[in-house]
């Protein structure tokens, strides 16, 4: 046919052994869409012969095709010339396994995966140290704080309390000065600490009085054994409930010792004597002692010696001593 047309082919049937064979058809083809997609031929059906042959009768074969088909697309459908050629589609058993096999694969990649943990990572071993044949520099300890007391020292028991510790120690009794020699009194004084111990405060307060006066006899009144003894009844009588009577042993205690130039034993006195003056409820008793306690506190707070040192526990006696005056003021307008 004349024009651009694509070329037409002659398809005729094949022979077909007699009997009840079914009429053939023409077959068009459909009209493709522009791309790169596979070249495209129009099936055109062939005149008929001429003559009185009726539609659908058999034709036999000519053996004449016609001529070869253009394999070149490039006019038609514009590929380039190195383009491989399109596979003729076929029931391809193998490939469609195959693409079913990929469809499963993208389905199984897009569903989200359960999360599964880490595998616990191995320990980092610790790296051994190394040695450098020198021997490590010895701990120097705790630096000292420079806004610290550069000598601290504990505080030692002081007043009754260390008339205490004493009684209830079981070390021997040793001379006071002199921890190698036994004291003169151990006998007497291990016996009154004894009753001391088991709670009898009486028994135990007319036991020290007589020793003290029997060695106050012989060895003096102001020798150290009975300078300490005389502590001990002192604290005895605290113990008994009078007050009264350990303040004025105390008291006394402490200016005999200060005399001495003891400091340190006058001061243990003076704690003692103020422990006893707390114990008094008397307002104008408690005045009366008071002055005597602070003024002989003043006056050791003034030396050199750790009363000084104690500025703060001389204050609280003369902060008592205000609340004690007031006490007896408003008790003398009631009465």
């Amino acid at each position: 046919p004349a024009g651009d047309s694509a070329p037409t082919f002659t398809l005729r049937a094949l022979p077909e052994p007699a009997g009840d064979s079914a009429p053939t058809f023409t077959l068009r083809a459909l009209p493709e869409p522009a791309g790169d997609s596979a070249p495209t031929f129009t099936l055109r059906a062939l005149p008929e012969p001429a003559g009185g042959t009726p539609p659908g009768t058999v034709a036999p074969p000519t053996g004449v095709f016609g001529p070869p088909p253009r394999m070149d697309g490039a006019a038609t459908t514009g590929a380039p010339e190195d383009a491989e050629p399109l596979p003729v589609p076929g029931p391809v058993v193998g490939a469609r396994q195959g693409d079913e096999r990929k469809g499963d694969e993208r389905k199984a990649s897009a569903e989200p995966k359960p999360p599964t943990d880490p595998a616990p990572a191995a320990p980092t071993p610790t790296p051994a140290p190394v040695s450098t044949g020198a021997a490590p520099a010895p701990d120097p300890g705790p630096r000292p704080d420079p806004w610290s007391d550069p000598d601290p020292k504990p505080t030692p028991a002081r007043g009754f309390d260390a008339v205490a510790e004493a009684v209830l120690g079981d070390a021997p009794l040793t001379a006071p000065g002199d921890a190698t020699a036994p004291a003169l009194l151990a006998e007497p004084t291990a016996r009154i600490n004894e009753a001391v111990k088991e709670g009898r405060t009486e028994a135990a307060a007319r036991l020290a009085e007589r020793t003290v006066a029997e060695a106050s006899a012989t060895l003096g009144p102001e020798h150290p054994e009975v300078l300490r003894l005389r502590e001990l009844t002192a604290y005895i009588a605290y113990l008994s409930g009078d007050p009264d009577r350990a303040f004025e042993l105390s008291l006394e205690l402490a200016r005999i010792h200060r005399r001495s130039g003891d400091a340190e034993a006058a001061y243990g006195n003076v704690q003692s004597a103020a422990t006893a003056w707390r114990g008094v409820r008397d307002p104008a008793r408690g005045l009366e002692m008071g002055h005597d306690l602070v003024g002989l506190w003043g006056e050791l707070a003034a030396e050199d010696g750790p009363a000084a040192e104690d500025a703060e526990e001389l204050e609280s006696a003369r902060t008592r001593m205000g609340r004690l005056t007031e006490r007896a003021r408003a008790r003398a307008q009631v009465g």
